[in-house]
């Protein structure tokens, strides 16, 4: 499976990109949320008034829905926090003179792990270490740690090393330099393969529900398995709005801890 996470704006570390771009995705930050909230709401009215069999209004029920989307973005959550504690100071570490030789067998290992299926990682695991919410949080971990990793590695890379030399001559120290010069200017690139990884998450998290942790896939497999399709349809409508609103999130996150210098 490929993911973008957009190596163009790494080259230069340090510089915005073009005016009609950033507006486009300040732009977003506005329309997201109103799309999700519009959809959502004439769901709403289609649930309403929709004529349900007993099975299907069973599922649809605002209780099951509310538990079924927590616990999908339980897992969606908790597996984030892990990639980018695990993902962004490893990543940080393979920039390091020292361990710079082994991160192209970091990336590697992390590409092959999001090579595997996910729903073969997830029962592999879940057979090895029994089913629930913790193998699924696990699995999903280890499936979303490249775009962190990778971006992290690309937006240091990418920061302008004079910049760095400025920053020693000032009399920085290795570590003071990383925080003060490095990380600021690597955040952009960096928030963007979070953002990748969060919707990534989102749409795996789907598959949770095979080992039971629960999530918005279960109304997709009850869906499919007793062919009540407003309950199939509904549960990946859902999943794409979490998806938008998770995006939504990621591009608020990245727009707050991007340096001044360089926001739209």
């Amino acid at each position: 499976m490929s993911i973008d996470t957009e190596p163009s704006t790494a080259g230069s570390g340090t510089r915005p990109g073009p005016p009609s771009r950033r507006r486009g995705g300040t732009a977003m930050l506005f329309v997201l949320p109103l799309v999700v909230a519009v959809v959502f709401a004439a769901w709403l009215l289609w649930r309403a008034n929709a004529d349900l069999d007993s099975i299907e209004a069973r599922q649809l029920e605002w209780i099951t829905i509310s538990t079924l989307l927590w616990e999908h973005v339980e897992l969606t959550a908790v597996s984030a926090i892990l990639v980018v504690v695990i993902a962004v100071p490893l990543g940080i570490a393979l920039t390091r003179p020292a361990s710079r030789a082994l991160a192209p067998v970091a990336v590697g290992v992390a590409n092959a792990g999001q090579a595997a299926p996910a729903i073969g990682l997830l029962v592999l695991l879940a057979i090895w270490m029994g089913f629930g919410f913790g193998t699924a949080v696990v699995a999903l971990t280890l499936y979303a740690v490249l775009p962190v990793l990778r971006n992290t590695i690309t937006g240091i890379e990418g920061v302008d090393p004079t910049l760095v030399e400025a920053g020693r001559g000032l009399g920085m120290s290795g570590f003071g330099v990383l925080l003060r010069v490095e990380l600021p200017l690597a955040l952009p690139v960096i928030m963007t393969g979070v953002r990748t990884a969060l919707v990534l998450l989102v749409g795996t998290a789907t598959l949770a529900t095979f080992i039971n942790a629960g999530g918005l896939g279960s109304l997709i497999v009850t869906g499919i398995t007793l062919f009540r399709y407003p309950v199939l349809v509904s549960g990946a409508l859902l999943v794409a709005l979490l998806a938008l609103l998770v995006d939504w999130a990621g591009r608020m996150l990245e727009f707050s801890v991007r340096p001044k210098g360089l926001r739209s």
